[in-house]
């Protein structure tokens, strides 16, 4: 599909001419060639889209992602990983560093930005904080910086020491690196298995309080206070960690953050039924969490949603919920999640699209002509159903997995590629 004209689709691309209009756009072998309100090409091998009450936006872009490459390709590699973005309308990820090795070293980041580099999703490493992800010492963070490594994270396992986290805070300011924090203060999560309120009593499991991410979102934020050092927190779940972040912001502390889309719309009371795909971390948490979580977004302290994708082969789900892997894939049903948040397009471009690559320091997409292109078309009434035929992760850990789902991207187009998704 090298030659491609969509037909009336409805432009969403915030400060361009085109943003809320309907028009004609003309793709010639990845470039924006032409934009108007009908396009009549004669064009050989032209394709046609018919874009009619579908929305054109940049492509969505994912911040926290784990595929398994290297070393657990069995739980998802670079290339199933790339499918199951783009069927969510995803052409641009930051991969975790939950691998094995865990990408600690240039090497690791070399082999990702390599293998990722003929498909058409924009695939940007993130490298550890520490070596081995033993919290213990710093990785060589300059080292991977000049190799791509886009940030720098401990993946799932939160920075537990102090000092370490102020010296990864200050030597990655010297070269403009960005540091990420997973928080949550292990000594009181203390191996809870869901959130610790009125269902983990009820059920008679372990908790994992509210307090165990304030506490550690309150740490980071002193210590990026301290170095004058930017920092970014993934997968904030509270009403506490919305209100620190919130008043650092107005302190002028250098802080982003984000949120999974699962957190949105998910509680904890889905655990009654010990469904081990409802198994997160942070766990789901309540109504009230979730509310504040929205009103984050609403006014501006969340800067992204992301799907926190964790893919796991089968054995590590189809257990007892004590004992079973927490994460679930989330790549495909990110649009969905949000619609049922209640984004409107606007916001959906804001969080899904700009305001990741805006932490992240990545060029947005442009949408003019001769520039090349990297947008999505995305239907949001489309129903369509979320399973083994329409899956295109190689792990099937989802707890919306045989659902019917509202929202789905039909088109995407980047890298010079153009990929239909229906």
């Amino acid at each position: 599909m090298d030659n491609l004209l969509i037909k009336s689709a409805r432009i969403f691309f915030p400060n361009t001419p085109f943003h809320g209009k309907e028009l004609d756009v003309l793709v010639k072998k990845g470039v924006i060639t032409k934009i108007a309100g009908q396009i009549k090409e004669d064009v050989t091998n032209l394709d046609v889209f018919d874009a009619k009450g579908q929305y054109l936006v940049p492509g969505f872009f994912d911040m926290n992602v784990n595929f398994g490459e290297p070393g657990l390709e069995t739980k998802e590699d670079i290339v199933s990983g790339c499918a199951a973005a783009l069927a969510g309308g995803v052409t641009g990820v930051a991969v975790h560093p939950n691998t094995h090795p865990p990408v600690h070293s240039r090497s690791e980041v070399a082999l990702i930005v390599n293998r990722s580099r003929p498909l058409p999703v924009d695939v940007h490493p993130i490298g550890t904080i520490s070596k081995k992800r033993q919290g213990e010492e710093l990785a060589e963070l300059y080292d991977m910086k000049l190799t791509g490594a886009i940030a720098f994270c401990d993946g799932d396992k939160p920075v537990q020491q102090a000092g370490l986290m102020s010296r990864a805070l200050l030597y990655s300011k010297g070269f403009d690196g960005l540091i990420i924090s997973c928080p949550e203060d292990a000594s009181v999560a203390a191996g809870g298995k869901m959130n610790e309120g009125v269902t983990s009593t009820y059920l008679g499991m372990k908790g994992n309080p509210n307090l165990a991410e304030a506490l550690m979102v309150a740490r980071d934020l002193y210590l990026a206070e301290y170095n004058d050092a930017p920092i970014h927190f993934t997968t904030i779940s509270t009403a506490e960690s919305v209100e620190l972040i919130r008043k650092a912001k107005a302190k002028g502390i250098k802080v982003t953050c984000d949120v999974a889309a699962h957190h949105l719309v998910m509680t904890d009371d889905l655990i009654a039924g010990f469904d081990s795909n409802y198994k997160v971390s942070p766990p789901l948490r309540t109504q009230t969490d979730i509310r504040a979580l929205r009103k984050g977004l609403k006014d501006g302290t969340i800067d992204a949603i992301v799907s926190q994708h964790t893919p796991h082969e089968i054995e590590y789900k189809n257990v007892e919920y004590q004992i079973a892997a927490e994460g679930i894939i989330g790549l495909q049903t990110l649009l969905p999640l949000a619609l049922q948040a209640g984004l409107t397009v606007d916001q959906l471009v804001d969080k899904l699209a700009m305001g990741p690559r805006r932490v992240l320091g990545i060029p947005l997409p442009e949408f003019q002509e001769q520039a090349l292109a990297n947008f999505i078309l995305l239907d949001t009434e489309l129903k369509w159903q979320f399973d083994s035929q329409t899956n295109r992760s190689k792990s099937s850990n989802s707890p919306l997995m045989g659902k019917e789902l509202k929202g789905k991207v039909t088109l995407a187009v980047n890298k010079r590629q153009i990929i239909n998704t229906q």
